[in-house]
């Protein structure tokens, strides 16, 4: 969960209320966040240094507040957002409204497109905060949003990368490009020479900060960047502004840029920069739209600060939680975090139509307002009771029938072990001289001593296009026979063993469940798949050949067995 650390006083002064550290903790447990630290700047110091902690308090020392909150609340990631939530959670203000500033296209500012950003990094989304008053705090949380933003929703970087620009030293239109790093000149952010970008990949690799984001364009052929109509670089995204276009306290105008490999992501990345920080322009919560021209000739403005709308019934929201409430309550409480809301009566159901404001990205279903409504109500206010609909609980037959399968295995001599569901892609297939057809998983344990039986029942993640994440777990038994000699045999024995104990009227193996086939694996002719009498495919074995043998670093025989136990059941 991400932690933001904010100054007590100016938190406090921003929401209008004094609180006791006691009654924050009150108002954040209410709210459904947690103070997790309290600090100061001078101890936060210290920390980063590694230096011995100092006894002496300083009372001049500014209290810092750590606050954590939900890592999908990206609204909360400032003390702007933050104070504002909380406001309007205690009803001492209502939720802002946010608007676009009614400019004519021919006027907006324009962001166009070339098409070699496909290459590299397609997308990017604009807008301008005009008449900003920045403060040195104001600045330092809207440079501490960025940095929140680029390592949470933006996963460092890789997905979407933040440039703000003083729109005041700059000329438009701009361009989006993407060009060979040595066609690149410009002087980077913080310094005072000019660089070459393929130079600056170099420069950058002994810099703390930014080495760890140099992969994510440094082996491209062509590498992004953004020029203004003089020709001037804004930035190289993701890794760097350029320094001409610094902001500064006296900024008063501020483009913000978002390049991005999701555009979903982008768009959420500059909503909520927008959102957060125009409450210090000079109209307050108006944003300046800017049109981004694609290089097939289409034309989109953004931001997008439109509210979203669902319209659910008051039953769905309402029964998750188990508490009673009518119309007008749910409305007050979806309200308190400030979610439009209105109620209206279809076919006689109850129903609830929420606007939902472009800061609150996270509300996709009817369990999110549930969840906004029970933090509302509170959550020590819900009374204990038992689901309505009760049914006895049991195990699931999967895990009832792999259960009796490990107990058959270990019968059988062999010890299980535990390893990742998820590995790495060298291991599942170089490593076992397989190509990566897009549908195997497989984990091979690397046994220890000259002489091993393991086994492993468990999951495999394989690709599923029926399912709406695109992948689903599969049910596996895995086993491994490392001695001097094959063990062919046993692998044979082992399977033998299970087929008596699993026959059933759907499953029928017949006389003769072992067919030959040829697995890059194991050695050729040396190895079987095992099948039912129906020709289905439910394992397979072999003595594992000696190069992946060598890869993994075994230096005596394996012979291994796959079995789909769903595929049994």
């Amino acid at each position: 969960m991400p932690t933001v650390s904010v100054g007590r006083d100016r938190l406090l002064a921003a929401i209008g209320r004094t609180y006791t550290q006691e009654e924050f903790e009150a108002l954040c447990f209410e709210f459904g966040i947690e103070l997790d630290d309290v600090t100061t700047e001078k101890a936060i110091i210290r920390k980063e240094k590694h230096l011995e902690d100092d006894s002496e308090v300083d009372e001049d020392d500014e209290v810092i507040y750590k606050i954590e909150v939900a890592a999908n609340r990206y609204d909360l990631l400032c003390l702007e957002g933050l104070a504002r939530a909380l406001r309007v959670f205690t009803g001492t203000e209502a939720s802002p409204v946010f608007q676009v500033s009614s400019i004519p296209r021919g006027s907006m500012l324009q962001m166009h497109v070339k098409p070699e950003t496909s290459k590299i990094r397609p997308y990017i989304v604009c807008a301008v905060l005009r008449g900003v008053t920045f403060d040195e705090a104001r600045y330092n949380s809207f440079i501490d949003l960025q940095d929140k933003l680029h390592q949470n929703i933006c996963r460092k970087r890789t997905l979407v990368a933040i440039g703000t620009h003083d729109l005041d030293t700059l000329q438009g239109p701009f361009s989006y490009e993407a060009l060979p790093p040595n066609e690149i000149n410009f002087v980077p952010l913080k310094q005072e020479k000019s660089f070459r970008a393929d130079k600056l990949m170099e420069f950058y690799k002994s810099d703390m900060k930014l080495k760890k984001f140099l992969h994510i364009i440094e082996n491209s052929p062509v590498y992004p960047v953004i020029y203004d109509s003089n020709r001037t670089v804004l930035s190289l995204p993701p890794i760097i502004n350029g320094a001409h276009s610094a902001i500064t306290l006296a900024t008063r105008n501020v483009f913000i840029e978002c390049t991005a490999t999701d555009l979903t992501k982008a768009n959420i990345v500059l909503n909520t920069m927008v959102t957060m920080f125009s409450e210090y322009c000079e109209t307050k919560f108006e944003v300046e739209p800017v049109e981004v021209i694609h290089h097939d000739g289409r034309k989109t403005v953004y931001p997008d600060l439109s509210c979203y709308k669902m319209d659910v019934l008051l039953s769905d929201i309402l029964g998750p939680i188990g508490i009673s409430q009518d119309e007008k309550q749910v409305v007050c409480l979806l309200n308190k975090m400030q979610l439009q809301a209105e109620s209206h009566s279809l076919k006689g159901e109850a129903r609830i139509s929420v606007s939902v404001p472009p800061t609150r990205s996270d509300i996709l279903h009817a369990r999110d307002l549930s969840e906004d409504v029970a933090i509302a109500y509170g959550f020590n206010n819900v009374p204990k009771s038992k689901p309505k609909c009760m049914t006895i609980g049991g195990r699931q037959p999967l895990n009832r029938f792999s259960d009796k399968i490990r107990a058959e295995v270990a019968r059988a001599g062999y010890m299980e072990v535990l390893t990742f569901i998820l590995s790495s892609h060298e291991e599942n297939f170089d490593m076992l001289n397989r190509t990566d057809d897009k549908s195997k998983a497989v984990i091979i344990a690397n046994p220890r001593t000259s002489e091993f039986e393991i086994f492993e029942v468990g999951d495999v993640v394989m690709l599923d296009s029926s399912r709406d994440v695109g992948a689903s777990n599969n049910r596996r038994l895995a086993a491994l026979y490392c001695n001097r000699v094959s063990g062919f045999e046993e692998i044979m024995g082992l399977v033998d063993s299970i087929v008596k104990v699993v026959r059933a009227p759907h499953v029928n193996f017949g006389e003769n469940y072992y067919v030959p086939t040829d697995e890059p694996e194991f050695f050729p002719k040396r190895q079987c798949k095992i099948v039912t009498s129906d020709g289905k495919q439910v394992g397979y074995l072999g003595i594992v050949h000696a190069e992946v043998l060598r890869k993994f670093g075994i230096p005596d025989p394996c012979t291994f067995v796959e079995m789909d136990l769903e595929a049994l059941l």
